[in-house]
């Protein structure tokens, strides 16, 4: 079994400026962080005598036999990105709820992503896992989503993230003093 804790981000400057429509043609620049709420994902391969093939277990449960069968967008098109035919089961825990507007769904995503990347033996960069969550979210699930809640998820903690005309982005973590930290803790 593989578990995988993923966290959710709060975004201070730059919203907007992370969608691709916005930062391929004026570039873009966001300031966020991850905080101490997280998503975690679980996965297992699932024995053949079960009736299903694949079990999702998130606010819904989820029993089919064929990944096209699979209501969750990002479990369907994550399993379909990556190929995977055996069966699994896949549990979601999070520390808040879907909707929340701090990432969550990105988090979801790039938590599930990792799971099935450590599943198979391989470990990612946390430039390839962003990526593939900006993919799978943006290109084959067709959310009108911007690119900062799957890099703050993949990368955590307080950075400033550049965004260029050619899809690709920078990540630049920043370092305060802990009395600095605490401060910005009091303010939110």
């Amino acid at each position: 079994m593989i578990i995988t804790k993923t966290p959710y981000r709060i975004s201070f400057f730059g919203g907007g400026t992370d969608h691709p429509e916005w930062y391929r043609e004026h570039k873009g620049k966001v300031l966020a962080t991850t905080f101490d709420k997280y998503c975690y994902i679980s996965i297992r391969s699932l024995p053949q005598f079960f009736e299903h093939k694949y079990r999702i277990v998130y606010s819904k449960i989820e029993s089919v036999n064929d990944i096209n069968e699979i209501v969750h967008p990002s479990v369907r098109e994550t399993l379909k990105y990556f190929n995977c035919r055996q069966g699994l089961e896949i549990h979601h825990d999070g520390d808040l709820p879907a909707r929340s507007g701090l990432g969550s769904s990105s988090s979801f995503t790039v938590g599930l992503i990792n799971a099935i990347n450590a599943f198979n033996g391989i470990i990612s960069s946390k430039y390839e896992l962003a990526n593939s969550a900006i993919h799978i979210e943006q290109d084959l699930i067709n959310e009108c989503v911007g690119s900062q809640d799957q890099i703050s998820a993949a990368y955590g903690g307080f950075n400033e993230i550049d965004f260029y005309e050619d899809d690709t982005f920078c990540v630049e973590p920043k370092v305060f003093s802990k009395d600095k930290l605490n401060e910005l803790n009091l303010s939110l």
